[in-house]
């Protein structure tokens, strides 16, 4: 092996040895030919070194940019963190903001909600006894009618005793309901000589009489009864005319 070494190295020293010894041999317009050859190779090698180093620096500079590239991304990847941060301390927020929203519209609806139901409490309370009240009205029509049928001069007479006691005990009852309407709210209204409202009275005729002003009620017919400022039954009236 080491024979093989020396040969190989020795044939290369000697083979320029035997080029330039060719060359001397050669007759002049070959050893000029050769030499011509010689230099166009040796400036063919120098035009290609330069090249290289142009492919070389080409090649160096994406390694460059890479790294500049890789240095950017590791300073960005040292704030992304704070940034992510940021944006999701951003987004609790709003998530916070939109909680609280919710929390006040739900308090909000739940405060109209006890409010509504107080209210229909309240209008239970005051008239959930409209439909028993009214069929009442005409027990306290008839006993008024009762008591008016006595004629005056009999109401206090001794002369009528039975009559008189009569009318007393009439009274007597038509007083005590009306104070037990009280409690409850009702009110009998006799509107004689009052503005005519059409919310709580119902006309049912119009006559002249020039002793009074036109559009107020002269004659009532049937009180009427108010429960709690809402009217249950409208008075039956008559309205003067106008003239």
């Amino acid at each position: 092996m080491l024979g093989a070494r020396f040969l190989a190295c020795t044939r290369s020293q000697l083979a320029p040895l035997a080029t330039r010894h060719s060359m001397a041999r050669l007759p002049p317009p070959a050893a000029h030919r050769a030499r011509m050859l010689s230099d166009a190779t040796s400036k063919a090698a120098g035009d290609a070194a330069p090249s290289a180093e142009a492919a070389a620096a080409e090649a160096a500079e994406p390694t460059k940019e890479a790294s500049e590239a890789g240095a950017a991304e590791e300073e960005a990847a040292e704030v992304d963190p704070i940034v992510a941060l940021e944006a999701r301390v951003a987004e609790l927020d709003k998530e916070l903001a939109d909680k609280h929203d919710q929390v006040l519209r739900a308090m909000a609806e739940a405060d109209n909600a006890r409010r509504r139901a107080a209210l229909d409490v309240e209008k239970s309370h005051k008239f959930g006894v409209s439909k028993f009240a009214k069929d009442l009205l005409e027990v306290a029509d008839n006993l008024s009618r009762a008591a008016d049928s006595v004629p005056e001069e009999m109401r206090s007479s001794d002369e009528h005793p039975v009559l008189k006691a009569l009318y007393e005990g009439v009274t007597m009852t038509d007083g005590q309901l009306l104070k037990t309407f009280g409690k409850h709210g009702l009110t009998r209204v006799d509107p004689l000589g009052e503005k005519f409202d059409p919310n709580f009275h119902d006309a049912v005729f119009e006559a002249p009489d020039p002793t009074k002003e036109p559009g107020t009620v002269m004659h009532v017919a049937a009180p009427g009864y108010i429960l709690h400022e809402r009217c249950l039954r409208a008075a039956t009236v008559g309205v003067v005319k106008k003239a």
